[in-house]
């Protein structure tokens, strides 16, 4: 758990941060003399809020969003007044071919501390027209050993359910706020731009959900305007206003950025799409989830990557989206294009990574869960399960992985995840396995933060998963509400001292569901 000086200063930070995130000028900001004050017309705005992202001991990527053309400026102190500045930037530029979105890199930060930035835009069209200034706050990551606690989890505004402002938003980021984390990995299926909302859904106790319905959210994404709605949408919830400003946000993508279970290559047949292929949908589902995270632009636009956090902590992001063959029965006997979900390239790099990791431990980062059986109609499967029996199809792959793992003494891998919509831990035996030569290890799933919950999944044997905690009854009517309470978040704290690591779940309620320690 983090040590209680640390506990205090963010406790401290957080409930000044939330108090203030968004809610205009702060004191200490340089002020402009009158005369290059204009009119308030022509003052830029800043639209949906500030994040940040990609945090390193010495730098971290900052976000925001201006209505109009203009030029971000921030600020980077070591207290909420601002009068410790430790760094000044006047450069990105929010323009209209990126939906007035920027980031920018903030580097020469110090090791394991807090920091404050702050962030206005100045117009291009009128230079010295400034928006009023936002704050946030963020924690680098630490050389040294020290406290760690980060949240995960996934799936938000899925299957109808937006913001009711009279049930509370999106009350998830409201709870996860209140652990206080170092930062939160969001494991996929940031919107869901196949599923449209409607103004009202009556739900099974006769009680009326109302969503605030935006023009983009009132119909599937097809062009890159409605997804970048999908994403902006989001941003109209307070919780999920404050919540970005006060936890860095790691990201990663799934399928819903784009829709339901789609593959490259893909071909439509769903009549509400006038664009068939899913690959152009991809592409500009991708442009819209890049611009609208603090997350850095790498060559190909790669989503996988890793992000090391201290000497006990590196996360490994994966991307099972963007390199699968086709959905199909999924039982090659060999690997190659049609049984692909990584793709040769990424799962050359991961397995490399893993290797070159010098942290106690390694967190695998997934988009799909391992074990659970999730189909993709009749004949074809979705992850990388197909049903009980040997490795076949996508399977080969973690074969392949687990087999490295094994072979060069790899210990410590977990594994996190989202995707069904609901929470569970998963221990991976090998002696109740098909395939038995790999190192036990654990899977942990969470979610859905603002959607319905569904489940739970059947389990393949082929690497032996054992049901040790799930956070549902085995018989579950689908797609119940988020008024149900069923929505759920982990977290993970790593012991300053002895580098344990304590597993947990929690629900919307921020009632603990499950928790264990491992040692390292």
């Amino acid at each position: 758990m983090p040590s209680q000086n640390a506990g205090a200063l963010r406790r401290r930070d957080f409930n000044r941060l939330v108090a203030s995130s968004g809610l205009g000028a702060l004191a200490g900001w340089p002020q402009r003399a009158p005369a290059q004050v204009t009119a308030e017309t022509l003052r830029p705005r800043i639209e949906c809020g500030v994040a940040s992202g990609e945090i390193s001991p010495t730098s971290a990527v900052l976000w925001s969003r201006a209505d109009r053309p203009s030029r971000m400026q921030v600020e980077v102190a070591t207290d909420d007044s601002f009068r410790n500045v430790v760094r000044r930037l006047n450069g990105g530029d929010a323009l209209p071919h990126s939906d007035h979105t920027c980031q920018i890199q903030v580097d020469d930060l110090t090791p394991g501390e807090i920091f404050h930035y702050r962030i206005r835009f100045d117009s291009l069209e009128q230079p010295g027209a400034l928006s009023e200034p936002m704050t946030g706050l963020l924690r680098t990551a630490p050389l040294k050993r020290q406290a760690v606690r980060f949240l995960w989890s996934g799936d938000t505004v899925g299957q109808g359910f937006g913001i009711d402002p009279a049930r509370g938003g999106m009350r998830m980021y409201r709870t996860m706020l209140e652990r206080k984390p170092d930062f939160f990995v969001h494991s996929g299926d940031t919107i869901y731009a196949d599923n449209p909302l409607v103004e009202s859904l009556t739900l099974d106790d006769g009680s009326v959900w109302r969503n605030i319905v935006t023009p983009e959210k009132s119909q599937v994404a097809q062009s890159l305007d409605e997804f970048r709605g999908c994403f902006r949408y989001n941003w109209l919830d307070e919780h999920f206003r404050a919540f970005h400003a006060a936890v860095p946000v790691l990201v990663q993508w799934d399928d819903h950025e784009t829709l339901n279970n789609w593959y490259p290559g893909e071909l439509l047949e769903d009549n509400r799409y006038s664009v068939k292929s899913a690959s152009l949908l991809a592409a500009r589902g991708r442009t819209a989830f890049l611009e609208y995270h603090p997350i850095k632009h790498r060559p190909g636009a790669k989503i996988y990557r890793t992000v090391p956090y201290g000497p006990d902590l590196e996360l490994f992001f994966i991307d099972m989206r963007s390199y699968r063959g086709p959905n199909n029965a999924n039982n090659q006997t060999a690997l190659g294009t049609d049984a692909a979900l990584l793709g040769p390239e990424q799962l050359r790099w991961l397995k490399q990574r893993l290797s070159e990791s010098p942290a106690t431990w390694k967190v695998i980062c997934s988009d799909m869960p391992l074990g659970l059986i999730c189909g993709d109609g009749p004949k074809a499967f979705e992850n990388i399960a197909n049903g009980n029996g040997p490795p076949l199809g996508r399977e080969l792959e973690l074969v392949d992985l687990l087999t490295h793992l094994r072979e060069q003494n790899i210990r410590n891998t977990i594994w996190i995840t989202a995707d069904v919509h609901y929470a569970a831990s998963h221990y991976y035996d090998p002696n109740k396995a098909q395939f038995q030569d790999f190192l036990p290890f654990w899977e942990f799933v969470s979610g859905p933060l603002h959607a319905g919950t569904f489940g739970p999944n059947p389990l393949d044997n082929t690497f032996g998963p054992q049901v040790v905690f799930k956070s549902i009854p085995d018989k579950l009517k689908p797609a119940r509400p988020p008024s149900e309470g069923l929505q759920f978040f982990g977290q993970i704290d790593i012991d300053g001292q002895t580098g344990a690591l304590t597993v947990g779940h929690y629900n919307v309620a921020g009632e603990k569901l499950w928790e264990r320690t491992f040692e390292a």
